[in-house]
């Protein structure tokens, strides 16, 4: 399969030292390693090489584009990546000051650096000794994810699929180790939400039914003191809660109306019920001659 013609297909056509660099990763692979073992068809081989040699430039990789051409799913392919790249040998990185240069968010570098290094300590802190040692952290997806939620904490804007394309993983991925950090880290990376109760406040809605209703009924006021406590009630509630409560009104009224007519019409239970006579009238007996019979 020509990896121009993929190249192009992916937007990496005037790319020339990925289109480059993947060709070399391409024979890279063909002499150290048979892909199909792996369950790697050459397509894949070509688009995951062109993956490689985009993170390595620092290009801009359409992966949901590349899954489809693969013709494989989002997870296989992904397994596939990680067995491709570990068999070349090859580690992406990416770089902090990288990102808040493309990013414009220079001023995160210091907090992402410092939420790293707190993330790294905490989280071998809580893993047995055993597993210490195998744990990675200088995958892209660590940083991609410190460096969204140093941003998100400052409340500035970055593009979350750009970089989820960038570190080379997916969205599941990146939402697990996001969270991971978040709740590690809170003090780095949290954002302090308030909690509170919905019973406890108003919405907007009712904020705007209240004010009109409460200053009609002080210019009420004014003109005359007396009303009573069930019209004050009936003022200082929402418009959707008055609907409510004349709708309810007008139910009740219904229904009692309904039930005072089936009383009227309904008879007595205790009354013995009486059946009505048919008369008919009995027909007239007619006198029918029958004929002798002639000897």
């Amino acid at each position: 399969m020509d990896i121009s013609a993929i190249a192009a297909r992916l937007g990496l056509s005037g790319s020339r030292p990925v289109v480059r660099k993947a060709g070399e990763l391409r024979r890279l692979c063909d002499v150290n390693f048979d892909s199909s073992v792996l369950g790697i068809g050459e397509v894949c081989k070509v688009i995951i090489c062109l993956e490689i040699a985009a993170s390595k430039f620092q290009v801009i990789f359409d992966r949901a584009e590349a899954v489809r051409m693969s013709g494989m799913s989002e997870k296989a392919y992904i397994r596939s990546f990680n067995a491709l790249q570990n068999g070349l040998g090859v580690k992406t990185t990416l770089d902090v000051r990288e990102l808040g240069i493309q990013f414009g968010c220079v001023r995160l570098i210091p907090f992402v650096q410092r939420g790293l290094s707190l993330y790294k300590e905490r989280f071998l802190a809580v893993l047995p000794p055993s597993r210490r040692a195998s744990t990675d952290f200088g995958r892209p997806v660590f940083t991609a994810a410190a460096f969204y939620l140093c941003a998100k904490r400052h409340k500035l804007k970055v593009d979350k699929i750009k970089l989820i394309d960038l570190c080379g993983t997916s969205s599941a991925e990146f939402t697990t180790v996001s969270t991971s950090m978040a709740d590690l880290c809170f003090d780095v990376f949290g954002i302090a939400k308030e909690k509170k109760d919905p019973k406890s406040i108003k919405g907007n809605r009712e904020l705007f039914d209240v004010l009109p209703s409460k200053r009609k009924h002080e210019d009420d006021s004014d003109s005359s003191d007396e009303s009573s406590e069930d019209d004050q009630d009936e003022l200082d509630l929402p418009t959707h809660k008055r609907q409510k409560r004349m709708d309810k009104q007008a139910y009740n009224d219904w229904k009692s109306s309904v039930l005072s007519s089936n009383k009227q019409t309904k008879t007595d239970p205790a009354k013995p019920r009486r059946q009505a006579q048919l008369n008919f009238k009995k027909p007239t007996d007619v006198a029918v001659e029958v004929p002798s019979a002639a000897n």
